[in-house]
């Protein structure tokens, strides 16, 4: 169906903030999956890189600490190369898990790269019948971008197994904090962020379906059967360990394809730059200049510096669900909408 995004005018009028506007091409209605409660079973997971037992016992403990049940996948420990297992199992056991009616949640274990080997093996249809929370974030972009595109179904882009600290009682609190965002996402708050304000911040206020991840994951799915609509969307992006020049390739990909022209707002999450090897071979843009320069003929507002990405502040995100936007010059709001 249609969606027409409702922004009030004598609201944004009084906050002095621009209005806008957009009209988002047909998709499937956002459908949020059950909230966990205690007593739950929440499977863990490795449909990328290869995990330890040892790894992700501090993420099982904490999880279980919550009230939940965890179990753990067949992958877990397994390797093949640098995946969790070969391609084969590791679809198998996703998918096992996706189809076990007593797992309400399947976290991913690590990211890596991976998931885009085996998402076409998947059968996603069980999902649609009974939709589950699935998380992770990274190489999982794979998957919140085909899921959203293909079933409508909410998603978890978030820390993964490990990321948990070893001793909770010696973490810092900001990685408690964005731990704890995902057991606040999965058994039913909902969710409301905060980021300081940027000077190159374009300000503004939108409402519109949330999706993106991983900057160099959606260049690299684009195209394909797990690309991802984007007009009238609030578009997310983060990345680690990329070139200057390469972050500008993306973004040119990005705009050259369309998913720049009609959203509704953009989300610049972290990104670790990777210097240049030579001073000479230095690009001569930094992050914001090589977003806002795609951005010169754009309406919509735009933030920097969000809590998301491959960082310690990273918070989880409910990809697929409507949010609202604020961006003001005294700092910007992302909140999911009831």
């Amino acid at each position: 169906m249609k969606r027409k995004d409702f922004i009030g005018n004598g609201l944004l009028l009084g906050l002095g903030l621009p209005l806008v506007s957009s009209s988002p091409e047909p998709e499937l209605p956002g459908k949020q999956p059950p909230f966990l409660k205690p007593g739950d079973t929440i499977a863990i997971t490795s449909p990328a890189g290869f995990v330890t037992l040892e790894e992700v016992i501090p993420a099982v403990r904490q999880m279980e600490s919550w009230g939940l049940n965890v179990r753990l996948g067949s992958t877990i420990g397994k390797k093949d190369g640098t995946f969790g297992g070969t391609d084969e199992e590791r679809a198998a056991d996703f998918e096992v898990l996706l189809k076990d009616p007593t797992v309400s949640a399947i976290m991913c274990a690590r990211g890596g790269y991976g998931f885009v080997r085996i998402i076409d093996r998947i059968d996603f249809g069980h999902l649609r019948r009974h939709p589950k929370w699935l998380i992770g974030f990274s190489d999982i972009t794979v998957l919140h971008n085909h899921v959203n595109r293909h079933y409508g179904i909410a998603t978890l882009h978030s820390k993964m197994c490990n990321s948990f600290p070893t001793d909770w009682n010696a973490a810092e609190p900001i990685q408690m904090e964005t731990i704890l965002s995902i057991k606040r996402a999965i058994m039913g708050e909902h969710l409301l962020y905060t980021a300081p304000a940027h000077p190159q911040n374009k300000q503004g206020r939108a409402e519109g379906v949330l999706v993106g991840g991983n900057l160099r994951i959606l260049e690299n799915l684009a195209g394909s059967a797990s690309d991802i609509h984007t007009r009238g969307k609030i578009l997310f992006v983060e990345d680690t360990g990329e070139y200057l020049y390469s972050i500008d390739r993306m973004f040119w990909n990005l705009k050259r394809s369309g998913k720049l022209e009609h959203l509704a707002a953009l989300v610049v999450g972290g990104f670790k730059v990777k210097p240049a090897e030579k001073p000479e071979e230095e690009f001569g843009k930094n992050l914001v200049e090589i977003v806002l320069e795609k951005m010169e003929d754009c309406s919509y507002p735009v933030c920097f510096d969000f809590p998301v990405g491959h960082q310690k502040n990273n918070f989880a995100l409910k990809c697929g669900l409507r949010h609202q936007l604020q961006v003001t010059e005294i700092g910007t709001t992302l909140r999911e909408i009831k």
